[in-house]
């Protein structure tokens, strides 16, 4: 008999780890500047945009549950998902530095380069992710020990969003000298040099020990259905959408937001506070957001540590439950403030990211639950399958909200640099508060379909533990 509760070292949690820094790099670029990178950079409408998002994800409806099923069923003396995860690595790093270069084309050319680029950056982030976040799922059995590993993943995973959010645009300004397109570009190069060396460590660190029956036998069309059957699964699928096009939306209005609507002399004043911004030359506004940025990224970090001790004492469904409630109603307060309102501006996205952080690690290893949930009823698994359909809800969630904010931009008139109209500032106020708040009570409702507790989380890993001993 194999031990399936066998305890992860630290070695192999830090080395998997790493491999979502590598993810976050990217995915983080997307969420917080793909947008404004497109409109005030590239010089593409914020309407012409959003409906690229939009488009793309006709071929992730495809590419995704592909990738899902192609990965359940690799064979190879490296395990299932380990190669998928090395191989995908140099696409990844050459789309995205691809997607982050402004060559001189005319209006159209300059679409298709950015329909192209960004789908290639697209598929070759699922190649690698969806096989990476599968890996999770078959390197214990244990519930809480997934969970723990999650908690060190997305600690490292942070630091990605804190390295993008809080450095990347004095990189810019540091690498472009005054040409913010060539520092876009130089920065994704950076960034994607230190993914090439985390995701290959996470290739060399990490071992695959769960493996299905080897008398399983289904279709990709088996599979599918299997996961449409999993309630668990599909309210999962929904919370994830409403979550990430909240953070995609709130996440690429925030330059916005403190670039047109926050009191640039107020924002300077409270940075001065921190020993920021002290000469009368500083760009405040890339100082301040990236201030912002980093000091939400802290707060998300406190959050995460603390995941596993209530998921532990309360169950991931609850805990997840009522956090994403806090989280909304802070995000709520935004509303209500106004421009030179700077240091509540800086504490509501505190409490937003504290709260929220909690949840970070549990979404995973509740998708890890739902993968074991398919076993325990049907005697059938598809790990790759089951992660491949979230990180679609994820990326379509995340599309989603890119196109929504653009669509938004473009119908409250937003004209890129210069001073906006009253009309164009309470658009993006209400895209920083209302809208995205609305997404977050969403995602709590569909919470009270997801029927996996703590007893029962308990109860799935003792029978599959005692079942897969009969042929592991």
């Amino acid at each position: 008999m194999i031990s399936e509760t066998q305890k992860l070292s630290i070695k192999e949690k830090i080395g998997y780890s790493l491999g979502d820094t590598a993810y976050n790099l990217y995915f983080q670029m997307a969420i917080m500047f793909m947008l404004f990178f497109y409109t005030d950079i590239f010089g593409i409408s914020a309407a012409v945009v959003g409906t690229m998002f939009l488009v793309s994800k006709i071929w992730d409806a495809v590419n995704d549950p592909m990738i899902g099923a192609l990965a359940d069923r690799t064979k190879s003396r490296w395990g299932k998902f380990r190669p998928w995860v090395l191989f995908a690595t140099f696409p990844l790093a050459i789309s995205g530095i691809l997607c982050f270069t402004t060559p001189d084309l005319s209006t159209v050319g300059k679409i298709v380069w950015a329909y192209v680029t960004y789908n290639l950056l697209m598929m070759s982030y699922t190649a690698g992710n969806v096989p990476y976040s599968s890996l999770m799922g078959v390197m214990t059995a244990d519930s809480d020990e997934r969970t723990g590993l999650n908690q060190v993943r997305f600690t490292f995973a942070n630091l990605a969003m804190l390295l993008v959010q809080g450095l990347t645009l004095p990189l810019v300004g540091f690498l472009g000298k005054g040409d913010d397109a060539k520092g876009f570009m130089l920065t994704m190069v950076f960034f994607s040099a230190m993914a090439i060396v985390f995701l290959t460590t996470t290739f060399m660190s990490t071992k695959e020990r769960i493996k299905p029956d080897p008398g399983q036998k289904t279709s990709v069309k088996q599979d599918i259905t299997d996961l449409f059957k999993n309630r668990p699964w599909v309210i999962l699928f929904i919370m994830t959408i409403f979550i990430f096009v909240y953070w995609s939306l709130k996440g690429s209005i925030g330059l916005y937001y403190t670039k047109y609507f926050v009191n640039h002399e107020s924002l300077r004043m409270f940075l001065q506070n921190f020993g920021l911004a002290r000469n009368p030359d500083s760009d405040v506004v890339k100082i301040g957001f990236s201030f912002y940025s980093f000091s939400g990224g802290i707060a998300m970090l406190v959050g995460i540590l603390f995941a596993k001790v209530f998921a532990v004492r309360f169950g991931k469904r609850d805990v997840f439950r009522v956090c994403l409630f806090l989280a909304a109603g802070c995000t709520v307060a935004y509303v209500f403030l106004k421009p030179e309102q700077v240091f509540l501006q800086f504490l509501f996205n505190l409490l937003i990211q504290l709260f929220y952080g909690v949840t970070v690690p549990l979404l995973w290893a509740m998708v890890a639950d739902v993968a074991d949930f398919t076993e325990w009823k049907t005697h059938r698994r598809a790990t790759a399958m089951t992660f491949a359909g979230i990180l679609f809800a994820l990326k379509f969630g995340l599309s989603l909200g890119s196109a929504i904010a653009g669509k938004l931009l473009s119908f409250y008139e937003y004209i890129p640099n210069v001073a906006q109209t009253a009309a164009t500032l309470k658009g993006i106020r209400y895209m920083m508060s209302i809208y995205p708040a609305i997404l977050f009570f969403v995602g709590v409702v569909t919470l009270l379909f997801y029927r996996i507790n703590r007893s029962t989380e308990l109860e799935m890993e003792k029978e599959l533990i005692k079942r897969r001993s009969q042929y592991q």
